[in-house]
C-alpha cells in the first residue's frame, strides 16, 4: 500500500482524526506500506520527524520523496551541473549533484518548492538556464496544496509557466509519474495487489491509475468535488477519510 501523507494523514500540524490508528491497522492488513509524498519544501528526515510528533510510528525508510528520483535521473543522463530551484533544507536530500557555479551553464535545472523564493530573479535564471540547453526536472508537478492558510500555488504552475517560456517539456520526478509510485512499491516485498491512497485526483489517483495501482480518494485534505468530477479520473473508490480505509480493506 502506498499513502499519500499531507491531506490523508494530517492537514497542517494535526492528524486527521482516527488516522494515527488507521495506518497501525493498515500495516497489518497488508504486506508493506510506503508514505510518498510530493513534498519539495522539506527533506525526508524533518517529514519524518514531523509525523512522529504528532504521534505516528514511521520509519526513516517508510517515506518516499521525489528527490532520490531525481538524483537517478540526472545521474543516468549524465546531467552534472545542476541549478538547484529548492529550499535550502532539501539540498540534503540532492547531495548526489553539484549544482552549478556562478558564469556555468547548467546541465539540468531542479524545481522543488521555493515558496516566497519563486522571485522574478529566481525564474529568469531558470527560463535563461534553460534556453541555454540545460533539461528541466520537476521535483512534482502539483498544481495547489492546502496550507494552514488555504490553497496555494504549488511546483506545478511554476514548471508550466518555465515550459511555457522555454519552449521545453519538464520531466517529473514525484507523481503523478510512474516512477515515483514504481520506485516506493521495489520496497515492498511480494508482488499481490497494490493500492494508492490519496487526496489529490490527478496526481495521486490518475498517477496511481496510470502505473497500474488501484486507487483510493479521501475526501480530505486538498479534496473538492467538483475538481474531482472534472478530472474525468474515476477512482476505484472513495471514502471520507483514511479512518475508513482499513474496513474497506477487510471487505475487498
Amino acid at each position: 500500500m502506498l499513502l499519500d501523507i499531507d491531506g490523508v494523514l494530517h492537514v497542517g500540524d494535526e492528524p486527521i482524526a482516527g488516522a494515527i490508528g488507521a495506518l497501525e491497522r493498515c500495516r497489518e492488513l497488508t504486506a508493506g506500506v510506503r508514505l510518498i509524498t510530493n513534498t519539495t519544501s522539506r527533506p525526508r528526515a524533518a517529514i519524518v520527524g514531523r509525523l512522529r510528533g504528532m504521534g505516528f510510528t514511521v520509519g526513516d525508510e517508510e517515506v518516499v520523496t521525489p528527490a532520490a528520483t531525481a538524483v537517478s535521473v540526472c545521474r543516468e543522463r549524465g546531467l552534472r551541473r545542476v541549478l538547484m530551484l529548492v529550499p535550502e533544507e532539501l539540498r540534503a536530500d540532492l547531495a548526489g549533484l553539484r549544482e552549478a557555479e556562478d558564469g556555468e551553464q547548467p546541465d539540468a535545472v531542479v524545481l522543488g518548492d521555493l515558496g516566497d523564493g519563486f522571485t522574478p530573479d529566481a525564474l529568469n535564471g531558470a527560463f535563461r538556464a534553460l534556453l541555454g540547453g540545460a533539461e528541466l526536472i520537476a521535483l512534482q508537478r502539483n498544481r495547489y496544496w492546502r496550507s494552514s492558510a488555504g490553497l496555494v500555488m504549488d511546483v506545478g504552475a511554476w514548471s508550466a509557466a518555465l515550459e511555457y517560456a522555454a519552449g521545453v517539456e519538464a520531466t517529473v520526478a514525484g507523481k503523478p509519474s510512474p516512477a515515483l509510485f514504481l520506485a516506493a512499491l521495489a520496497e515492498i516485498p511480494g508482488d499481490g495487489r497494490a493500492l494508492m491512497v490519496g487526496d489529490d485526483i490527478e496526481g495521486d489517483i490518475g498517477g496511481a491509475l496510470d502505473a497500474g495501482l488501484e486507487a483510493v480518494l479521501v475526501r480530505t485534505g486538498k479534496y473538492r468535488p467538483g475538481a474531482a468530477a472534472a478530472a474525468g479520473v474515476e477512482p476505484t473508490a472513495t471514502i471520507d477519510s483514511i479512518a475508513e480505509l482499513p474496513p474497506l480493506l477487510t471487505r475487498r
